[in-house]
């Protein structure tokens, strides 16, 4: 005779069959049987509970960036499930396989107005790669099995709808999963002819570039290689840092906004472009309107949609960069443009170190850098948030080949940093995780540092408070606006954390900044550490006035002036250098 079980337990198993380990969110009455069956369930799936949804989506999105594994998600019906949306966007846009699980009311007051009954999968059809509501028991663990085979295969964001009732009734104990017949694709291997094309192309250029997304995991060590056989610089976006060590001398950084003058300014000089795995929307602004373009990429539809394409390879990234070492033969002697890179790159670095030991008040931010970098495992995760925190992970954090980092990349929602650590923290308990906010994202979500109280989760995180929307900011000064709505009243977050139940540091000078690290480090809960910095715009690399034999010498002094990058050279003058 068959086992019977309440149809949410079995949707339950069909989670732990598919290694789901986590699961964020906070409880509803809609979602009651789900409650029951995490409980029943509770030495084998762990439930991390939120304050807030919107938490428990983005801490899903953010255990999937850096496990490249399933999410899980849930929210009551109406309010909850309107609440995860912010996270589930999150994912959608970076591409990370998040499941949401939504409750409803129950199928016998269904369509008739019920307390917070609400028509919920238009809600999610845009978000979604997979949004079905559950209309049988029976059904309910295959429909879950679908979502999470749909999640991974479109690298997005599966819902299912799942009305109160259906979980309670009790259902035949046998659905099998089809979590162990899942395997992972087999890669596309590139055509010989179009690799020797392709580094023709690169040996014959002037000033060639690698420029890598996050479809190049897995290729470091041939990036590598190919940058020195060929004598060729190295740019990625931002979120593939990491994929390069930051202090390999040809990574340049990422070009954009959230970027570094390097990042910059070779991919503006740049006269051939191997473009791998990543769907860079702004090559208008940062690469040259008549460079030449070699893209790489496993999914066709992306080939040649963002600029005109000289090679185009349908192929993984990981097997094109082995192919274009294997077949590139003997190194080149490297050209003006490369040594040109390296000299800006060391200049770069140079400059950033200067200001890493200044004890200004308020403080500038390379200091606080400069210990979370000597804070740091070499296994760290990272989760920074967005704005001028994004600016400064990107520039300042010194990754390594282990160490990984994530934001909101391109839906770019503030309040990612703290939500996502969570999520980091749950997925890999014994690693040092990193939260990295301005006071603007820290405010909306700082209520669940109580979820990393409870959950007892040894998070580090840094608030960089400058009493400013500063991303925002900057943008109304470059449209010559007054400053509307981007002022923010300051608190002792610290004080605000050891209320909460962490333990918090408020720092104003680099010596309560240096204590403060020093004593984190022995800490074995969540911490807070508040650090008051200028309200400083980032250096504006994609609007550099640094020339002045190119631009107008004034405006030189006055730009050099405004943002103290004395001794930064142009480019232009490294490569006149490079040339003699």
């Amino acid at each position: 005779m068959v086992k019977k079980i309440n149809a949410a337990d079995a949707m339950l198993k069909v989670l732990e069959d598919w290694g789901v380990k986590n699961i964020y969110g906070l409880p509803g009455g809609s979602f009651d049987s789900t409650m029951n069956a995490l409980h029943n369930r509770r030495n084998t799936i762990h439930y991390v509970q939120v304050r807030h949804e919107e938490v428990g989506a983005l801490a899903a999105s953010g255990e999937a960036k850096v496990t490249g594994k399933l999410g899980v998600t849930f929210g009551s019906a109406g309010p909850g499930a309107v609440h995860l949306l912010n996270g589930l966007y999150d994912a959608q846009y970076d591409h990370v396989p998040v499941l949401a699980l939504v409750g409803q009311v129950p199928t016998s007051v269904m369509n008739t107005d019920y307390f917070q009954e609400m028509n919920e999968n238009p809600m999610f059809a845009d978000v979604a790669v997979y949004n079905r509501t559950a209309t049988t028991a029976a059904g309910l663990p295959h429909v879950v099995d679908e979502a999470i085979r749909q999640a991974y295969k479109h690298r997005g964001v599966a819902v299912v709808t799942i009305p109160k009732d259906l979980g309670w009734t009790e259902i035949d104990d046998d659905f099998v999963s089809t979590a162990s017949a899942a395997t992972t694709s087999d890669t596309i291997a590139p055509a010989p002819e179009k690799i020797d094309a392709a580094i023709a192309l690169l040996k014959a250029a002037d000033k060639p570039l690698i420029y890598i997304g996050q479809g190049a995991h897995g290729a470091t060590d041939d990036i590598i290689t190919l940058s020195e056989k060929l004598g060729i610089p190295i740019v990625s976006t931002a979120p593939a840092k990491g994929i390069i060590p930051d202090d390999y001398k040809a990574y340049m950084g990422s070009a954009g906004r959230v970027a570094s003058k390097p990042g910059v300014e070779t991919p503006r000089a740049a006269d051939t472009v191997l473009f791998v795995g990543t769907d860079f929307p702004f090559t208008p602004y940062f690469f040259k309107p008549d460079a030449k373009f070699i893209q790489v990429d496993t999914d066709s539809a992306k080939l040649g949609k963002r600029h005109p394409v000289e090679i185009s390879i349908l192929a993984d990234a990981v097997k094109t960069f082995h192919a274009l070492v294997e077949r590139s033969g003997a190194p080149v002697t490297p050209k003006p443009f490369y040594k040109a890179a390296l000299a800006n790159k060391a200049n770069w670095r140079q400059w950033i170190d200067s200001f890493e030991e200044t004890d200004q008040t308020p403080m500038r931010v390379e200091p606080v850098f400069k210990q979370i970098n000597a804070m740091a495992d070499p296994n760290a995760i990272f989760q920074v948030d967005v704005g001028n925190v994004t600016i400064d992970g990107m520039r300042f954090l010194r990754m390594n080949r282990q160490e990984q980092f994530t934001t909101s990349a391109w839906y770019a929602t503030m309040g990612y940093a703290l939500p996502a650590a969570i999520g980091a923290k749950s997925a890999f308990p014994t690693r040092q995780v990193f939260s990295i906010s301005g006071d603007g994202g820290w405010t909306m979500v700082m209520q669940d540092l109580l979820t990393q109280v409870k959950e007892h989760l040894a998070i580090i995180n840094v608030v960089l408070s400058n009493q400013s929307l500063g991303f925002i900011e900057a943008e109304q000064d470059d449209s010559q606006q007054p400053h509307s709505g981007v002022d923010l009243i300051d608190a002792d977050w610290a004080g605000v954390a050891e209320d909460l139940g962490a333990i918090g540091y408020k720092v104003t000078n680099l010596t309560e900044l240096k204590d403060a690290f020093a004593q984190a480090k022995n800490v074995t809960g969540p911490v807070v550490i508040d650090v008051k910095i200028a309200n400083d715009r980032p250096l504006p690399v994609e609007q550099l006035v640094l020339d002045p034999e190119t631009q107008d010498p004034a405006a030189v002094d006055a730009f050099v002036k405004e943002y103290q990058a004395q001794g930064l050279i142009p480019l232009r003058q490294l490569l006149v250098d490079a040339e003699k």
